[in-house]
């Protein structure tokens, strides 16, 4: 499914999430804002993001630019 923004209250398991337990939920509860948080915690804190935040954070985990050596 994917994520409208501004219209997508309801957290949504990301696509890229693993059977691992490892695994971050997403929603758009408002315009021009992404909501990330952890599957394992759903009462715990999330982190809103702006769209262009978020692509630029995916493209450099994409990347590697964010890999621990």
């Amino acid at each position: 499914m994917a994520i409208k923004l501004g219209s997508t209250h309801a957290w949504i398991k990301s696509s890229r999430s693993a059977g691992n337990g490892a695994c971050v939920e997403v929603a758009s509860p408002a315009p021009r804002t992404l909501a990330v948080r952890d599957s394992k915690n759903p009462g715990g804190p999330s982190l809103a993001f702006s769209p262009e935040s978020w692509t630029a954070f995916v493209a450099d985990v994409e990347s590697g630019a964010h890999d621990l050596d």
